[in-house]
């Protein structure tokens, strides 16, 4: 089994980790692969970048305490989480979640309850700059809907 967290300023090879992630396991028989990137529109209008800073420690604590939960809900052989901080610019990957699995439902559910869990519990925190100069995203309501339809409060609590 593979669970790997990254933080890191530095782009990824989606390939190439979605080939390290997969390996030589032969159990594997689904891969689900989410990739955010950075929107050149935001609820201010057009984005030119956007920054991400984080809390070292905490952030890849979270990330783990949040796969632990998908390993304990979902039949998955490897996950695979990089978060990028730092200055990104318009169209640049931030995010990457991948899982694996012996089936597609169960690599599907976990990525989709990983990216959820994601969005709203892990402690990053986003400046977007536009033209009319910079402000910090504030959380959604939409993303702590998403989360509470998989028995998460956004607190991080089931509910």
């Amino acid at each position: 089994m593979s669970f790997r967290i990254s933080i890191q300023t530095d782009d990824f090879d989606v390939s190439a980790e979605l080939a390290a992630l997969r390996g030589t396991d032969g159990r594997v028989g689904a891969v689900c692969c989410f990739v955010g990137t950075v929107r050149d529109h935001g609820g201010a209008g057009a984005v030119t970048d956007m920054t991400l800073e984080h809390y070292p420690g905490m952030t890849e604590q979270a990330i783990g305490a949040m796969i632990d939960a998908a390993r304990a809900r979902f039949d998955v052989l490897g996950v695979r989480v990089i978060h990028r901080v730092g200055c990104l610019r318009a169209h640049e990957q931030i995010v990457m979640v991948a899982v694996t699995s012996a089936h597609r439902g169960q690599s599907f559910q976990a990525c989709e309850f990983l990216m959820d869990y994601l969005k709203t519990q892990a402690p990053f925190w986003k400046k977007e700059t536009t033209p009319q100069g910079a402000h910090w995203v504030d959380a959604r309501e939409s993303d702590d809907a998403a989360l509470a339809r998989w028995g998460v409060a956004a607190g991080g609590n089931a509910a």
